[in-house]
């Protein structure tokens, strides 16, 4: 387990570098969690044509921008990042829906 260092603290590009892949870490683990409720949307809508909901699309982000200014995050990064992670979502969402037996 890496020890985290505060931005302000870190001495070095090798201690900056160190609490980026500690960061990346737990992104992949939240993005693991994430998927594991796409894959169950997929299960539980009812037909293909819900799968893409433009309103909900817009939700999120309007939510995700809203927190993301609170905690300090650029919106010029938090948009795209999440409009790109929906729209994979979605890809992963139709493609676990027409596996459904």
């Amino acid at each position: 387990m890496t020890l985290v260092i505060p931005a302000a603290d870190c001495r070095s590009m090798e201690d900056v570098r160190s609490q980026i892949d500690r960061i990346d870490r737990a992104l992949v683990g939240l993005l693991a969690e994430r998927q594991t409720y796409i894959e169950r949307a997929a299960v539980l809508k009812p037909s293909r044509d819900t799968v893409h909901d433009d309103a909900r699309i817009e939700d999120v982000v309007g939510k995700v921008l809203t927190e993301a200014k609170r905690q300090g995050l650029s919106a010029a990064i938090a948009e795209p990042v999440w409009r790109e992670l929906i729209a994979r979502s979605i890809d992963l969402e139709f493609t676990a829906f027409d596996q459904r037996k």
